[in-house]
């Protein structure tokens, strides 16, 4: 990690600020903004593993708490790893810490690195943490980050929104996460490090050491130093005591810009294939952020969307179809339409559909009240009990509101 002079000006939630220290804050936030992408790169990234290099951070962790340098075995993916992980690495960790404990012998081994991570990734808030302003109206999510610095939140502040949750949501929860429930082993994929999907964590730390707003003990920042190699050099690893088993990094990534996302998160999205590809073949399909069966990218059929019952993966592969050839290919029935009160100039149009309570239901076409990032308002179908007959009724019903309401808003989101 590399280190930077000066540090985030701590300044009131309210009131004037100077402009030369509105701008030596805009300066710092573009830095912090640099450095995240960095780090999504090094998250997304689909290069081969330095092998060499994560050989040796993994090592040089092994020996901060104690271990000598485990043998390694490199795999091609997560899945490809479960049948070689070892034996201390399978039994349930809540039994391996009883077993040690019983025998008063040190913690297992992965609970020691948890530990050893676990503080470091603590850094920036062993405090408190920043202080949270209230009361600035609309959320920080909701502005840019040059917004919500002019609006008053603290530099602090917009840091964990643009770095920390930026790339938290993409990394952990649109990467890792379904990774993790494709593998179907919780208990085992429970305990692997994760690598490039790391980075969420670790670019938290680092953006803060290099724009200066934190300080750590020397030990500290070598420690860290260590974490981000191995984030920057391979995919997944599993850290037995003396057998340490390490993934390559995917050979696809395919992912788009959030719609809306303003602090630039970006979700899984594939249309011809997997959205993450490991060089043997293993991988997730997601459309739009949505982990869905392989069917939806590579087969949809009218046939497979009326048996699933997922709303999320039946939404998915009809958008997949197309609305219209999936109306027409269905047979769907009109039931009635009618022009939308909270987006002038779209139509509500209600249909029979063969789902929902006892085979039958009904589903709301509209279209999405905001502008999508390529300059289209995406069509989008809300399930709605099979008693409705007005759309507009309909409409309502889906944000809470009663019809009358509905019909009086002045324009939806």
């Amino acid at each position: 990690m590399h280190r930077e002079k000066g540090g985030f000006r701590r300044r009131p939630v309210m009131g004037r600020t100077s402009p030369s220290a509105t701008a030596i804050d805009s300066e710092r936030l573009r830095r912090a903004i640099e450095i995240r992408d960095e780090w999504l790169g090094h998250g997304l990234s689909v290069d081969p593993a330095d092998r060499a290099a994560a050989e040796a951070a993994i090592t040089e962790l092994y020996r901060l708490i104690g271990r000598r340098a485990p043998r390694f075995v490199w795999v091609d993916s997560p899945r490809a790893a479960l049948p070689l992980l070892p034996d201390d690495q399978r039994r349930p960790l809540r039994l391996r810490i009883a077993s040690a404990l019983s025998r008063g012998a040190d913690w297992p081994f992965f609970s020691r690195l948890a530990g050893e991570m676990s503080e470091l990734r603590h850094l920036p808030h062993r405090n408190g943490g920043p202080p949270r302003p209230l009361g600035l109206g609309r959320r920080i999510a909701e502005m840019t980050p040059q917004e919500a610095l002019e609006a008053g939140w603290s530099p602090a502040r917009v840091h964990d929104e643009t770095v920390g949750a930026s790339l938290g949501y993409t990394l952990r929860d649109q990467v890792a996460a379904p990774l993790r429930t494709e593998l179907d082993a919780p208990e085992i994929a429970g305990r692997t490090w994760y690598g490039q999907h790391d980075a969420h964590w670790i670019a938290d730390v680092d953006v803060r050491l290099r724009v200066g707003a934190l300080r750590v003990h020397p030990a500290e920042g070598r420690r860290l130093d260590v974490w981000a190699t191995v984030a920057r050099s391979c995919g997944w690893w599993w850290s037995g005591e003396d057998v340490c088993v390490v993934t390559e990094r995917p050979a696809v990534v395919r992912a788009e810009p959030l719609p809306g996302g303003l602090h630039g998160q970006r979700r899984l999205h594939s249309e011809d294939g997997a959205a993450v590809r490991f060089r043997d073949g293993w991988g997730v399909y997601s459309w739009h952020g949505t982990r869905v069966p392989s069917w939806v990218v590579t087969d949809p059929t009218v046939e497979r969307i009326h048996r699933e019952d997922n709303v999320e993966v039946r939404r998915s592969a009809i958008e997949r179809i197309g609305w219209d050839a999936y109306i027409e290919q269905a047979g769907l029935r009109l039931v009635a339409e009618a022009a939308d009160p909270g987006n002038p100039g779209c139509v509500l149009r209600l249909y029979d559909v063969p789902w929902g309570s006892g085979g039958t239901g009904r589903v709301l076409l509209a279209v999405n009240g905001s502008v999508d990032r390529d300059g289209h308002r995406r069509r989008y179908g809300l399930s709605v009990p099979a008693g409705f007959d007005d759309p507009v009724a309909a409409a309502g019903w889906s944000y809470g509101l009663t019809r009358a309401q509905y019909a009086q808003l002045a324009r939806r989101t």
